[in-house]
């Protein structure tokens, strides 16, 4: 698998951390290409358990290179500790670069990000609030700083007291907030690089370079295509492309490099935050699946809302990445229900779909149309062979398959890395 492209297919939070962390056995380099630390990439193996932010989840194979790619917006502080973390508990960060391209996220995107969603009020677009969306703001509008910067004082300090200008004109007027200290910034930043310097580099070099020794290269997305800025709910989505398409863009290589791309699905639905979720539970059932795969953000710690595995919504993610496989995760959370349910279609203002509508708002009305299937009793956390799964797992497998038009190539039971089996094709 020279190079694979590992994307989100829902909402986020599907489990591509624990994907990444197992088939990272095989690889050479994991390039992390969007987002930013409002992403959460849960992995448990030898080491323990870990919530990557930032971090390539590749980083647990001390001969695995970790690139966190120009197309990441990187909070220095938060990488800089989730560092400390990893070496606190053995786990050797010396094959980790960061790309001199990779904008940063600044003190104002944090507070500019809290103050306008506080705004928003009841309309709040429900962000992480960790400056995410106004770092990616400034990077469009060529107002941004970069990782870069940090080697070189005099440049940064130039464009700092530029920008720091105009968002603390907007500060103290828009949102009556007490100017931020240039100064304080600057030293701030200043002491993240000097920490830094080690790990940044020019990162397109090493990846072209090991794409042409035939090694193995995975992509590493953040969120899921539910949430992209041009093909998911807008404006309830993320600030960058989880798509497929970004992957060439955040990371530097052409589209014609890629090899594969692999989807990450769970066997339910959950999403974080404000926006339509046609297949939602709002009732027992909901919770208990909730409590049952403790969804709780790795990154905030909030609730996800949890609802049926969403075929509509699947079929419209492998259509938009160009997806060549999938890998299905949290089968085992079904492990002893009766049945399932899964939406293989909407019902819009009395008229039947089984596409993904544009406009939020329409998205909003749909109410979903179900095949439930039969469940199955048996424990499959510890099956290791998918011929061992019961039937009517297989069946919901090969349901899924059919209903997104993609062929599930992978299986993940349980949390730790060996919980994963090879679906035969």
């Amino acid at each position: 698998m020279p190079v694979v492209a590992l994307v989100g297919g829902q909402w986020g939070d599907e489990g591509k951390g624990k994907v990444i962390d197992s088939l990272a056995a095989k690889a050479h380099m994991v390039v992390r290409y969007a987002g930013g630390d409002n992403a959460g990439h849960t992995t448990v193996n030898p080491h323990g358990t870990f919530r990557l932010h930032l971090i390539p989840s590749g980083i647990f194979y001390h001969d695995v290179r970790c690139v966190i790619g120009n197309g990441v917006v990187v909070n220095p502080a938060v990488l800089l500790r989730e560092i400390a973390e990893l070496r606190e508990r053995g786990v050797d960060t010396r094959n980790l670069v960061v790309s001199d391209r990779a904008h940063l996220i600044m003190p104002y995107h944090t507070l500019l990000d809290k103050l306008e969603e506080q705004r928003r009020g009841q309309g709040a677009i429900g962000t992480t609030q960790r400056g995410i969306g106004p770092a990616f703001v400034d990077k469009v509008a060529r107002t941004g700083l970069r990782v870069g910067d940090l080697l070189n004082a005099t440049v940064f300090r130039s464009r700092l007291e530029e920008v720091m200008e105009q968002k603390n004109a907007l500060l103290t007027s828009l949102y009556r907030h007490p100017a931020i200290s240039v100064d304080d910034v600057y030293k701030q930043y200043m002491d993240f690089g000097a920490q830094l310097r080690w790990h940044i580099t020019d990162t397109l070099p090493l990846i072209h370079d090991s794409i042409a020794r035939g090694e193995t290269v995975m992509l590493e997305g953040a969120q899921g295509a539910l949430l992209d800025t041009d093909f998911g709910t807008y404006p309830y989505v993320t600030s960058s492309s989880p798509l497929a398409g970004s992957a060439t863009l955040g990371s530097g290589i052409g589209p014609t490099l890629i090899d594969r791309v692999m989807g990450v699905f769970k066997a339910y639905a959950t999403r974080v935050g404000s926006g339509p979720m046609p297949t939602e539970l709002k009732d027992d059932m909901g919770d208990f699946i909730r409590e049952k795969a403790g969804e709780y953000g790795a990154t905030t710690g909030r609730p996800r809302r949890c609802g049926w595995f969403d075929g509509v919504g699947g079929k419209f993610s492998v259509r938009i990445n160009g997806m060549t496989e999938v890998a299905l995760t949290h089968l085992d959370i079904f492990d002893g229900f009766e049945s399932i349910k899964i939406c293989t279609g909407y019902m819009v203002d009395g008229n039947f779909t089984t596409d993904f509508p544009t406009r939020v708002e329409t998205v909003a009305r749909c109410e979903p149309v179900y095949e439930e299937l039969p469940g199955w009793e048996e424990r499959t956390e510890d099956i290791s062979d998918f011929r061992q799964l019961p039937v009517n797992a297989r069946n919901y497998v090969a349901t899924i398959s059919r209903l997104i038009g993609c062929n599930v190539s992978l299986l993940s039971m349980g949390p730790k890395r060996e919980q994963m089996i090879e679906v035969p094709s």
